[in-house]
């Protein structure tokens, strides 16, 4: 299988998407989110500079994202392809994340990019915080993370459409539709 880059707005379900590819891929599944949340849990020192820039609504350094990712994916078993979940945000780190592929002999495969309105966005986003107590969902951050996402992240998925890999699915009002059109898609690579 190959690599995947799931992309889109917070909110967007990439976890949630990535969770049913693993399920029906058996792929390997790096969320930044995941790998962050468990650093700043165990109290890490990566734990307390990360927890200070998502408290701010604001990205990592790329240097330190990269370092993370390069050292997690190296952990995954080979040849089973990856989705990387929540990375890259920027043009820079896909840069970065196409070279640090490219020296293990691996490359980006494909970008599913999910497409969904804001107002669903922020709905989902405000409900997550309450089922899941994430403090990072809250309406002054969730608004701040959409700003740096218009601002920092979007421009990217015109990269990923140079590079050849950009693959969009726009929200039709339920999963089990957008899951199908991605399962279509995979299922033919």
């Amino acid at each position: 299988m190959t690599n995947i880059i799931i992309f889109g707005a917070p909110g967007s379900g990439k976890g949630t998407y990535s969770d049913e590819i693993v399920k029906r891929y058996g792929m390997g599944h790096i969320s930044t989110g995941d790998v962050l949340r468990a650093e700043i849990k165990a109290g890490t020192e990566l734990g307390k500079t990360a927890k200070q820039y998502i408290d701010n609504g604001q990205l990592l350094p790329d240097s330190l994202m990269i370092d993370i990712l390069a050292s997690t994916y190296d952990a995954l078993p080979k040849g089973q392809g990856v989705i990387f979940d929540g990375f890259p945000r920027t043009i820079a780190q896909a840069e970065a994340l196409k070279a640090m592929l490219a020296e293990r002999g691996d490359d980006m495969g494909v970008m599913i990019e999910l497409i969904v309105d804001e107002e669903t966005l922020l709905a989902r986003l405000l409900n997550r915080a309450v089922e899941q107590g994430r403090a990072d969902d809250n309406e002054e951050t969730i608004k701040k993370r959409f700003a740096v996402y218009h601002a920092q992240t979007e421009p990217l998925a015109e990269w990923f459409e140079g590079e050849g890999i950009r693959h969009t699915f726009t929200w039709k009002g339920e999963k089990e539709l957008m899951l199908g059109e991605i399962f279509d898609f995979l299922d033919k690579l």
